[in-house]
């Protein structure tokens, strides 16, 4: 699964009409948090072979019919459970005895008594149709009342929508029929068959039946159902083992027209290329599916041979080239799970980080080896990197291999860890024992396991064969301890700049003290006639230990800039030495080449970020440099930083003084930038987001308004939104150009935007109704209440958010233990007082986790993350004056 990057891009979401979320049962509700210790013991007990799913889709906007026949073997006389959330159980039959639903289902498990070594099930059940963006979602499109449907089952949410086995090491084949509305698409895992008629739905809707042939053996999180009146664009190709494979892409009706699938075909076809040959093996499912499906939670899902993506991925107004980098590394990133989670899937969720690491780097090398996107891995260094590191510095960071005690663990654990540092380590880890290596374990171990379970040690054994490297020490340090390193340069040279002595230093802060080997490489930087900085020396070197000498490096002249960690092959921050420090600050734009421009900025905003220089300086360097970047990703990264320094940690005594400066700056590389430039629309975007002044909501105004026009920028509906809000968050506009803007575009995009815009409207009373339609109510979908969290927090004035600080943490714990996980995890971070950068937030928060106690960990979690920023903040404030 690609999950999204906080703070990335805006995604705006719209309303389905479906029950309350309390109909669904929150985090706290018995039974739905497995256990390992469960899971192991079920496994013992159980072989699965087949399921025999049915569904009716016929039967209304609450419920539909879900009839479950499983097959299985176990331990004659043991008892176990099966998996199901319901809202009603009608028939449970094991074995051709009926047992009572009532004293068996308690709407989250049904108890299985005395089973026999060969076993069949059938239960028969109605399923709630959710608007959460777990289990089976049903939205409904503004533009035309069409009903689309699809199904999101990672981590445990496949037993909404049937009754299961709800864990990754019990796979089985699937085999669905589904009965929907004649004109509807049904996509699944297998083919679409044609469909056969079944007669007429009470409301008069002519119904028809697809029944699938059945899959593979796979994991239950990864079937999948997407069914409605999708459109598609339809292709093929051949795999490596000459079998044809369709292809097909899909959306809804109202964004069809918007679709450019030949570029989705074509990004495809790279993937499909370079992994069958990297991995040895051909494409492991009969078909491959791309579909772009409304109000989803992630950026994509891995479902075999039917993936669904975030409908943001479909781009209606014009996109910046960072929104589409990151659509091409997603889809790569998917399709590399066909093999790795797929074919291949961890035991159990504790090796989660895995999956999805190893998806993340195979995803940017094959974009920067096979596709257009050559820059990726400076936007791996860029944004995962960026990710990685703040997540390896919060007092929740923990090992790479997490210990994964039950399903509430898990959820909380797609995280920087699990996914970017993860890749970075693995990344890594091809340094030292070289990518052939790498690629020729990795094509064993899925040679030996394929379609079944594994766990760490078992790649591990393929790559110390494949590089004859002993890994169990590499392990040990980079997956099994915390916390990131630090690393600097200490070099000594004689009068006439001849280096004498290099070294390099290594340290790790107290609570996590290791000290790990690293493959990295040092570059020296000097000026060429043109006066570019230049690469004109590099060292490749195993680094260990507090102290690693260099001798390679001495007698060579000092250059104008040494960094350390060139390439960007090593997992570590990096401080320049002071000389390279002197040069950066005043010719980054300089250095010719945008990965080590991008490693410097990074090593700047690490020192931000840690209180070690002033947040205004890190403003100065981004604004003084932003123009020119030419890399649309590196440059998106750089504007959100800048927005969080102006935000956090810029003194507050100076905050509204500099964000107005900013905001000036942005203007004029707006009004500087080249004709209908990737840069031109990016600045544009901030300007509008940091724009206070009367003069500059002016301007805003009159960019919406066409008073005033820049060459080559067209403000298209999605740009009108974000200039609209820049004025509501402003006091200039309020509900009536909401509405006039909604009646414009009438479309779910449209509805989210609006919402986050009446969210933003600067009045007590609106931040009241915000709060009360997401802390109170209990019936947004996920994609609006993000929206509404979203403009909720969109202030110039803080004090509007005074109120909220107490009533958080009046309210939290009670939505923790009443909403569906992604509901009250948006909550729980978003609605948490982080702009209230002050010692009563920090009072507040400390008292309520005394209250909370052990009650529950994953809740501790994340205010305890929220809490650390602003302890950072502050520190970092401190800095600044």
């Amino acid at each position: 699964m690609a999950v999204l990057f906080k703070g990335s891009f805006t995604y705006l979401r719209a309303r389905t009409c479906v029950p309350s979320q309390s109909d669904f049962g929150g985090p706290t509700v018995p039974g739905l948090n497995l256990t390992r210790d469960e899971a192991r013991e079920r496994a013992a007990l159980l072989d699965v072979d087949s399921y025999d799913v049915s569904l009716d889709l016929t039967r209304g906007a609450k419920v539909f019919g879900s009839t479950t026949v499983v097959r299985f073997s176990a331990s004659a006389g043991a008892s176990t459970f099966i998996d199901a959330v319901t809202d009603t159980v009608h028939k449970v039959t094991l074995n051709g005895v009926d047992l009572d639903p009532a004293e068996v289902s308690d709407g989250v498990r049904i108890q299985l008594p005395r089973l026999a070594e060969s076993n069949e099930l059938v239960i028969e059940a109605d399923g709630l149709y959710m608007n959460t963006g777990e289990g089976l979602h049903r939205f409904v499109d503004p533009v035309d009342n069409e009903v689309y449907l699809y199904s999101q089952f990672e981590v445990p949410d496949s037993r909404r929508m049937f009754a299961v086995f709800e864990q990754p090491d019990l796979k089985a084949a699937f085999r669905f029929a589904v009965t929907a509305p004649s004109h509807w698409d049904v996509i699944s895992n297998s083919p679409t068959p044609a469909p056969e008629a079944a007669g007429t739905a009470a409301d008069g809707t002519e119904r028809s039946t697809w029944s699938f042939d059945p899959t593979p053996r796979i994991s239950s999180y990864i079937t999948a159902l997407i069914a409605g009146p999708y459109q598609s664009v339809r292709s093929e190709l051949t795999s490596s083992d000459g079998r044809t494979i369709p292809l097909g892409v899909f959306a809804r009706k109202s964004l069809m027209q918007y679709m450019d699938a030949e570029n989705i075909f074509e990004l495809t076809r790279q993937g499909f290329e370079f992994f069958e040959k990297q991995f040895g093996r051909a494409y492991p499912f009969s078909k491959y599916d791309q579909l772009f499906v409304p109000e989803f939670n992630a950026g994509a899902m891995e479902n075999a041979g039917a993936v669904t993506f975030l409908e943001n991925y479909v781009f209606r107004s014009r996109p910046t080239d960072a929104m589409v980098e990151r659509r091409a590394i997603t889809i790569l990133h998917e399709l590399a799970h066909m093999w790795f989670g797929d074919l291949v899937t961890m035991r159990w969720w504790n090796d989660l980080w895995l999956n999805e690491s190893f998806a993340e780097f195979m995803s940017t090398l094959c974009a920067a080896e096979a596709t257009e996107w050559k820059q990726a891995w400076t936007t791996f260094a860029s944004m995962e990197k960026s990710w990685a590191y703040r997540q390896d510095q919060l007092p929740s960071t923990h090992p790479i291999v997490a210990e994964i005690k039950d399903l509430e663990d898990v959820q909380v654990n797609f995280d920087g860890i699990t996914y970017a540092k993860g890749a970075s380590v693995l990344r890594q880890l091809v340094a030292w024992v070289g990518q052939e290596e790498f690629m020729a374990g990795v094509r064993e171990y899925f040679r030996k396991h394929a379609w079944t379970n594994t766990e760490l040690a078992d790649l591990l054994t393929e790559l110390e064969a494949s590089s004859g490297r002993d890994l169990k020490e590499w392990a040990a340090k980079w997956l099994e301890t915390a916390g990131v390193n630090t690393l600097r340069a200490e070099i000594e040279a004689d009068d006439g700049g001849a280096i004498t002595s290099f070294a390099i230093l290594q340290s790790a802060v107290p609570d996590f003290p290791t000290i790990r080997p690293h493959r990295l490489a040092v570059g020296f930087y000097n000026a060429d006639a043109q006066g570019k900085l230049v690469r004109t020396h590099r060292e490749e070197l195993d680094v260990d230990g507090e102290r690693t000498e260099v001798p390679a490096l001495a007698g060579l002249q000092r250059p104008d800039l040494v960094l350390l960690n060139d390439d960007d092959l090593a997992y570590a921050k990096i401080r320049l030495d002071e000389e390279s420090l002197a040069t950066s600050t005043t010719r980054l734009k300089d250095i010719s080449e945008s990965l080590p421009r991008t490693l410097v900025m990074a090593s700047a905003w690490d020192a931000t970020r840690d209180g070690e220089s002033p947040a205004r300086e890190y403003v100065e360097l981004v604004l003084n440099n932003i123009a020119y970047e030419t890399d649309s990703s590196v440059v998106m990264v750089l504007l959100r930083q800048l927005a969080t320094t102006l935000a956090f940690y810029v003194d507050p005594d100076h905050r509204d003084e500099l964000t107005g400066r900013a905001a000036q700056r942005l203007r004029d590389l707006s009004d500087g930038a080249a004709a209908g430039s990737d840069n031109q629309l990016q600045f544009v975007k901030a300007f509008a987001a940091h724009a206070r002044s009367s003069a500059h909501l002016e301007t805003v105004a009159a960019l919406l308004s066409g008073g005033r026009t820049l060459p080559g920028l067209t403000v298209d509906e999605d740009l009108r939104w974000e200039l609209l809000t820049s004025l509501v968050a402003g006091g200039e506009f309020g509900q009536a150009e909401i509405d006039a803007e909604l009646e414009r575009d009438s479309t779910a995009t449209g509805a989210r935007a609006a919402a986050l815009a009446k969210a933003a409207i600067p009045t007590a009373s609106a931040k009241a109704e915000a709060w009360n339609a997401v802390v109170v109510n209990t019936d947004l979908p996920n994609a609006t209440q993000q929206s509404i969290i979203a403009g909720f927090n969109r202030v110039h004035d803080r004090t509007l958010l005074e109120p909220y600080a107490a009533a958080y943490f009046a309210a939290v714990r009670d939505v923790w233990n009443t909403r569906t996980h992604e509901i009250a995890q948006q909550i729980a971070v978003g609605l948490y007082p982080s702009l209230l950068t002050n010692d009563e937030t920090i009072r507040l928060t400390d008292e309520f986790l005394g209250q909370l106690g052990s009650e529950s960990p994953s809740l501790r979690r994340l205010v305890l993350e929220n809490r650390d920023g602003i302890v950072r903040a502050l520190r970092a404030q401190a800095a600044d004056r």
